[in-house]
């Protein structure tokens, strides 16, 4: 795990808010079954996203070679304490609610079939808080290359530029062998990229996570292939409403 502070299958398209306990029809997890994740649409018989070594022998029509599907989770830390006043924003750790959510958000990525190989992640106290929990909770979340990113921290404070700047960190950390990573992060940024990359208006709560899908060769090459209001929202997951 490395530390760093840096200065710097069917999917639908449509206006979607993401709210604890209020989502639309559950989409089915990979291998069958029922999913608990809260999903824009019902995919039906999608295959999931291979890893590594799947880009031999995949051809579309004519013979040529389709393009790797890439998929990116944009998750808000869970909900934090505001209970000593005298702690920094920064500092600031997760409630005993935070924490349950974090544990539903980790279970309901594993059963979509959206555990990253890859965790970019703020590195203030509730976001790396919410991703031990996480980790704790499913453990192939431990095994992925975690970076822990203090620029996640400050540039999710700025108006426009968190797109941007996610998408350059991806292009830096994420082989492109990778077909999903997870960021982790804060609003105003973290809604504001989600709604940037997929053209909706989307709302983020806490431990809420939008689950978006493109395709490219590379890292690089499927943020071009989407352009600004190009990645396809594949579902929002969020935790179960209290009681």
């Amino acid at each position: 795990m490395r530390h760093e502070r840096m200065g710097p299958p069917g999917c639908s398209q449509r206006s979607v808010r993401a709210e604890a306990g209020a989502g639309a029809a559950d989409m089915p997890a990979e291998g069958g079954g029922a999913s608990p994740l809260k999903a824009v649409a019902s995919p039906s018989g999608a295959a999931p996203a291979v890893e590594a070594g799947s880009r031999a022998g995949k051809r579309g029509r004519g013979g040529a070679r389709s393009k790797e599907k890439r998929r990116l989770v944009l998750l808000r830390h869970a909900k934090s304490s505001f209970a000593d006043l005298t702690l920094r924003d920064h500092e600031r750790p997760l409630d005993e609610a935070g924490r349950a959510s974090a544990r539903e958000v980790a279970a309901k990525l594993k059963t979509a079939g959206w555990l990253p190989k890859l965790v970019l992640c703020s590195d203030s106290l509730r976001t790396r808080e919410t991703l031990a929990v996480m980790q704790s909770e499913v453990g192939e979340l431990a095994e992925a290359e975690t970076r822990f990113l203090g620029s996640y921290y400050t540039k999710s404070q700025l108006d426009g530029q968190t797109a941007q700047h996610l998408r350059e960190t991806i292009c830096k950390y994420a082989a492109d062998a990778l077909a999903t990573v997870m960021c982790m992060g804060h609003n105003r940024g973290w809604e504001e990229a989600a709604s940037d990359f997929t053209g909706l208006q989307l709302e983020l709560k806490t431990a809420n996570a939008a689950l978006l899908e493109t395709t490219g060769d590379s890292w690089e090459d499927a943020f071009e292939h989407a352009h600004k209001g190009g990645w396809k929202l594949c579902g929002l997951l969020t935790p179960d409403p209290a009681g």
